[in-house]
């Protein structure tokens, strides 16, 4: 009887909730500020985010590819970049124009830091999850659309003061995108530890706020505006990883705050939280007390859970368009979602496998290896349930089926080499040398840039009513998957080798030297992958005005509600009642019933895999 009372409840706030949208849809929609700039819908919303994303992606990418200039080629004259990079280019006698080395940290700290937290974490997590929470859920908006729009123009703020710190006279900060002290700490330590640094972290506390907010909202959405029917094990794969990834960052993203506001301390007031005896060009500074692992343990207790923020949403994306294009269920819908459960719980007690050669004592280290080494189990389920969703089905190649399989494979390739990094007898060796960045590139960087690129592929019709250039798709997926193995699959061997990690050049090291056919080979794929990307952000703008018009409601027979909205949904998605669900996400090919979508009522004596 009580759940009678709360349906009907439900039903009555429903109808309240979509009156009152209707009401207010006219007024946000009532000129090009409203709708278009400081939008409340989260659509539109999920748009801002996307394209800032994209945005920041160029601009990180663009950083990686003149550093992988001067790795590759570093006998080459770089003076015809001198008109964009200004005195960052250093012209000798002769005209050769070389990359002041300052400015090289600097580019490698400013693409580490543009790419974790304003592409892969904003970008992803912001677009997939403003588009797809209301919609698959079955809700007018967001919990609070204002506080949604607020998270965003955070985002934004925070991106164009980290882009104002590119062009200072002493240069962006230059210690790193994990900003260790002392150079984060002390503003006199390098140049870009002065303004770059105080830009840098006031950035970042924005962003962190921004974290919050969008965060706040999706937990409150996903836990009270599904619509009737929708119980949690009803709930696409998509938002349950999206529900997972904001109560990560709800939880994680406030103690690097607490580790920013002591560096600010350090910086400003004198203390000494992370400083100890320290000499600065001779001179002992008086600074006694402080220990620069605390900032460590504090940022990776961030750092960690970070990488899951970055690819959980990815997990969810991939989840939902291979089972929608290989027309078959999910393999192992609840063992899916309890391994999702298990690597966030997790994420948060290996954070000092980051650390093990920062003095950590070996048996505590041994704890962390463990946990590292558990956390491959839940992993390993996904890959194989989605290896088993694969196996026997009628699988659509088209461009967002190919980079959510690629997805598979970035995941796998990268996340065996985590088991390596995961053991500190084999880290040690391999600590701080170019098989970590390997490592952490495919398994977080590549494999979440699959992810993000299967969701739009995959969604660009439902947030723009177009399609986008499948042939275009077809040659950026294949470019992509084997540039992306070009770049960094030789890494692993040269790091095996030794070979260290954040080195201006190796002119000078005879060892290291003899990689130098390597260093081009993979500077080239790099510039290659880069053109690459140019070509999507072609065929996304084209596509968004000139692409083939989506006249279906439904044009890959989807069993998810965001397909029941119409084509160009306003403020409040759907125009009458929000639509009821009766079954699971996942009924392809049931009953030779090619998809039954979640509207459709059970028949007498049919089970639904979603109930619990």
């Amino acid at each position: 009887m009580a759940n009678v009372d709360i349906h009907a409840h439900e039903e009555v706030h429903a109808h309240d909730h979509h009156e009152d949208h209707d009401h207010h849809g006219d007024k946000y929609q009532s000129n090009f500020i409203t709708t278009y700039i400081f939008s409340q819908d989260h659509k539109m919303i999920a748009k801002q985010f996307l394209i800032t994303g994209i945005f920041w992606a160029f601009i990180g990418a663009a950083m990686s590819i003149v550093f992988r200039l001067q790795l590759g080629f570093p006998e080459e004259s770089m003076a015809w970049l001198k008109p964009i990079l200004g005195k960052w280019i250093v012209l000798n006698d002769a005209g050769m124009g070389t990359l002041d080395p300052e400015f090289y940290y600097a580019l490698v700290t400013m693409h580490g830091t543009i790419l974790v937290f304003f592409v892969l974490t904003a970008g992803l997590s912001g677009t997939f999850s403003n588009l797809l929470i209301p919609l698959q859920i079955g809700a007018r908006d967001m919990a609070s659309p204002f506080l949604n729009m607020l998270s965003y123009w955070f985002f934004f703020l925070a991106g164009a003061i980290m882009f104002s710190s590119l062009f200072l006279s002493t240069g962006p900060f230059a210690g790193g995108w994990t900003a260790y002290p002392p150079l984060s700490a002390l503003p006199q330590a390098m140049s870009g530890s002065g303004a770059g640094m105080t830009l840098f972290g006031v950035s970042l506390i924005f962003f962190v706020v921004s974290v919050l907010l969008g965060g706040m909202n999706y937990i409150t959405t996903v836990l009270n505006l599904r619509t009737k029917g929708m119980t949690m094990w009803r709930m696409p794969l998509t938002i349950w990883a999206f529900l997972v990834t904001a109560i990560l960052g709800l939880l994680s993203f406030p103690v690097l705050v607490s580790g920013i506001l002591l560096l600010i301390f350090d910086r400003s007031m004198g203390t000494s939280f992370y400083l100890s005896e320290i000499f600065i060009q001779g001179s002992a500074l008086d600074r006694v007390g402080g220990s620069p692992i605390l900032f460590q343990h504090l940022f990776w207790f961030l750092g960690h859970p970070e990488v899951y923020i970055i690819i959980v949403p990815a997990f969810g994306l991939v989840s939902e368009v291979m089972s929608v294009h290989a027309r078959k269920p999910i393999f192992g819908y609840k063992a899916m979602v309890y391994s999702i459960l298990a690597i966030a719980f997790l994420s948060f007690i290996v954070w000092a496998h980051h650390m093990f050669m920062a003095g950590v004592n070996p048996f505590i280290s041994n704890i962390f290896v463990l946990f590292t080494l558990i956390i491959a189990v839940p992993s390993a389920v996904k890959v194989f349930n989605w290896i088993g969703t694969l196996y026997g089905a009628n699988i659509r190649f088209n461009t967002a089926m190919l980079f959510s399989i690629g997805f598979v494979s970035m995941f796998i390739s990268g996340g065996l080499t985590g088991i390596f990094l995961g053991n500190s007898a084999i880290d040690i060796p391999l600590h701080d040398t170019y098989f970590v960045v390997a490592h952490f590139h495919i398994v977080m960087g590549i494999a979440a840039f699959f992810g993000m690129f299967c969701g739009i592929y995959h969604w660009f019709p439902l947030m723009f009513a177009r399609y986008m250039n499948e042939t275009l798709g077809k040659i950026h997926f294949w470019g992509t998957l084997i540039g992306a193995y070009a770049i960094f699959w030789p890494m692993h061997y040269i790091g095996m080798a030794g070979v260290p990690r954040r080195y201006y050049t190796f002119a000078n090291f005879e060892a290291f030297n003899t990689f130098a056919p390597i260093n081009m080979f993979i500077s080239t794929a790099a510039i290659i992958v880069f053109g690459l990307q140019i070509l999507f952000i072609i065929n996304f703008f084209y596509s968004i005005f000139k692409g083939k018009v989506r006249t279906e409601k439904n044009p890959y027979g989807a069993n998810t509600l965001e397909w029941t909205a119409p084509v160009h949904a306003g403020h409040g998605n759907w125009p009458g009642a929000i639509p009821h669900v009766h079954r699971w996400a996942y009924d392809y090919g049931k009953d030779g019933i090619e998809f039954i979508p979640q509207t459709v009522p059970l028949k007498e004596g049919e089970k639904d895999m979603g109930a619990h």
